[in-house]
């Protein structure tokens, strides 16, 4: 038995800018938004304001994060650092949600405590300047994150784009009241706008978690890894593959399998096999990190060890 693998993970590096350009747009778009917060004294401004602070915090989480992902394997961590971005997407989602637990706090104690509201135009004009920033930003950020697979920046893009629409719900909302002068108004919409990003919050503690359980590759990659060892064992019918796993860590994806081979073959003969798989799945899923493990296809022990893994037919269409 043998036990045969190779790693051509995704470069780490290069992703920390993404982090920078999310904390200057945190830093520009939180003096925006307090300052139209103070020119007209709208809980609702002020809601939009606080989770901007956010935004700043899970942005310096964020390139923390990357940083440490981009280091290379060592011995304490051989299979490199990925999964710290699951911690951040976790610490950003519950920070989201420490910030919604203030904006329901100021709402209500300006609901019970109205006060009048000044300058609304003004106001709303610079949070829409502040939106605009935040979008373009956002919808960069988010883009980043899914080509390079970065739970980081995905997360981080997803809170800048709930940050866009939470914006222009208290934009319509604060402009409803100045059209109106019902006060309370500004206070729902404050409350609107924390239940919504509690939700979104939830929704980043709960991918995190996912991910630091080991959760298997999605079923589409998966798949794609069963249609790759069809393909390159089609020469060779004598061979037979199980003990199939799949795992991801961040941006790293990590795939072992046993491949069961006539015990007459030569070591040689049974390594370019390994060698042919490996090739394919690297081809097609780049970065991933293969794990193969030779048998003889004779012994009974070599289908042992399979809890929990599949079994890959290998002649299925």
């Amino acid at each position: 038995m043998a036990m045969h693998g190779h790693s051509h993970g995704p470069p780490g590096g290069g992703l920390t800018g993404w982090a920078w350009l999310s904390i200057g747009a945190a830093v520009t778009t939180i003096a925006l938004k307090m300052g139209a917060y103070t020119i007209t004294g709208s809980v609702g401004l002020l809601s939009d304001a606080l989770e901007s602070v956010v935004n700043l915090v899970a942005a310096i989480v964020a390139l923390v994060a990357l940083t440490i992902a981009a280091r290379p394997p060592d011995s304490n961590h051989p299979f490199g650092h990925g999964k710290v971005e699951y911690f951040s997407a976790g610490a950003e989602g519950l920070m989201i949600v420490a910030a919604a637990g203030m904006i329901i706090w100021s709402a209500v104690d300006r609901l019970l405590n109205p006060r009048a509201l000044e300058e609304l135009g003004i106001g709303l004009a610079i949070t829409v300047g502040a939106t605009v920033i935040n979008g373009v930003v956002g919808v960069l950020i988010l883009r980043a994150g899914r080509r390079h697979r970065s739970i980081t920046l995905v997360a981080d893009g997803k809170h800048l784009m709930t940050d866009v629409w939470t914006s222009v719900g208290v934009v319509i909302g604060v402009g409803v009241v100045a059209l109106t002068g019902w006060l309370p108004l500004d206070s729902l919409v404050a409350i609107a706008v924390a239940v919504n990003i509690l939700w979104t919050g939830g929704r980043l503690v709960l991918h995190s978690t996912r991910g630091l359980m080991d959760h298997a590759m999605p079923e589409g990659d998966v798949a794609l890894i069963i249609r790759c060892l069809r393909e390159s064992t089609a020469d060779e019918r004598d061979v037979r593959i199980h003990g199939l796993r799949t795992r991801e860590s961040g941006r790293e994806r990590f795939v072992s399998m046993h491949v069961l081979v006539p015990g007459e073959w030569t070591v040689a003969r049974g390594h370019d096999v390994l060698e042919r798989i490996e090739q394919r799945l690297r081809e097609e899923l780049p970065g991933v990190m293969v794990h193969t493990h030779l048998e003889p296809v004779e012994d009974p022990r070599s289908y042992e060890d399979a809890h929990g893994a599949l079994m890959v037919d290998l002649t299925e269409e």
